[in-house]
């Protein structure tokens, strides 16, 4: 069983940002899911799931919305250059 999320917004603000309804939707959801695995809420299984694509395209977008596939910090960097 699947839920709906239904979010309002103006029905200029597709239109105000060059974009037809269906394109505004569509990049809303990616947006969402892409924020959701940045904030590691999310897997990219998961959240390319939410989106209706496979893994693989869902991780080769992310570039596109500057988010890196992995997000280390130096001291996790490091810790792993120790232990290598």
């Amino acid at each position: 069983m699947s839920l709906q999320l239904t979010i309002n917004y103006p029905k200029s603000l597709p239109d105000a940002i060059g974009k037809t309804r269906e394109q505004f939707e569509q990049e809303s959801k990616w947006a969402m899911a892409v924020k959701l695995y940045e904030m590691k809420r999310l897997s990219s299984g998961m959240a390319a799931s939410l989106i209706g694509v496979d893994r693989v395209t869902f991780i080769l977008k992310l570039n596109d919305y500057e988010v890196p596939l992995i997000d280390l910090s130096e001291e996790e960097l490091l810790s792993d250059l120790e232990n290598a």
